[in-house]
């Protein structure tokens, strides 16, 4: 019992999973993604709805974003899957669902999730407590990619094939990160097996979002600074398209929020669209 007081999730993790069951709660359908199995999880108290940062209108935007990404990726994964691609690596998985929701999809995979080992180490818990179980195709792996020590052979050292191809996807990670962290993990993944892909979002820095996002974006800064997990690194697209290519990726993709909003918003009436401050890489071996 004295050890699950420092199992506790990162608080980024929990306000992504409880974007995605109010998604399904209260934006009307269709829902673009369904996830709530996330907030079981959480466990929030009753009035979690009533929390700042799921104010149902303030954050419409950010909460659109956070849907929109995830089913770009899970998109991906059933084209990568069709593929022939057995290797899934999540980069920042937090309280991923994937392997939960898509039993039969990840049958076909293996799954390895790499965040901070207290996250990992509450979310296993909570997996076992909630009937899941951990499967053997899902390994739930600690690291953290800023404070030193070699994620990359704790990765190897569950499982993951550097020899084979993979598709890995770092989503909603990368502006806590540091620069030089960011390019040294894309220099690290660009060491991948050939056929391998990555997806990666990042964050515009303010002076390229809309003008109807930049406001509340500025604002959800200090909060985030308050929180203890400060908004760190942010890339103009070509910035982050160089830095791929840079890495030792053959090519390298940029897909905008705009794109995202086209592909997956187009035709609502209830006014729902992602902010514009986050966008995509998506880069090959």
């Amino acid at each position: 019992m004295a050890d699950e007081q420092y199992e506790v999730p990162d608080s980024t993790a929990v306000r992504v999973a409880l974007w995605r069951a109010m998604h399904v709660q209260i934006d009307a359908e269709p829902h673009l993604f369904e996830d709530e199995i996330g907030l079981h999880l959480v466990a929030p108290d009753e009035e979690w709805r009533s929390r700042q940062d799921m104010d149902p209108r303030g954050t419409s935007g950010f909460r659109a974003s956070t849907v929109a990404r995830a089913r770009f990726v899970e998109d991906l994964v059933a084209e990568q899957v069709g593929h022939g691609i057995d290797q899934y690596l999540i980069l920042g998985a937090g309280l991923d669902t994937f392997a939960q929701r898509r039993p039969e999809t990840a049958s076909r995979l293996r799954v390895f999730e790499i965040d901070q080992p207290a996250t990992q180490a509450w979310k296993r818990r909570r997996l076992i407590e909630l009937g899941y179980g951990i499967p053997d195709r899902l390994r739930l792996v600690p690291g953290d990619f800023e404070a030193g020590g070699d994620w990359w052979q704790q990765l190897s050292d569950a499982g993951f094939d550097t020899g084979l191809p993979a598709l890995v996807v770092c989503a909603g990670v990368t502006v806590y990160l540091t620069k030089e962290t960011v390019a040294a993990t894309l220099r690290r993944l660009a060491g991948l097996a050939p056929g391998s892909t990555l997806a990666m979002t990042f964050m515009l820095p303010a002076e390229l979002v809309d003008d109807a996002d930049r406001a509340e974006l500025e604002a959800t800064k200090p909060r985030a600074r308050a929180s203890g997990t400060p908004f760190i690194s942010f890339y103009a697209p070509q910035e982050m398209l160089a830095l791929a290519r840079a890495a030792g990726f053959e090519d390298a993709q940029h897909v905008s929020g705009t794109e995202l909003a086209h592909r997956y918003f187009a035709g609502r009436t209830d006014g729902l669209r992602p902010s514009s401050g986050e966008d995509l890489l998506v880069a090959t071996i």
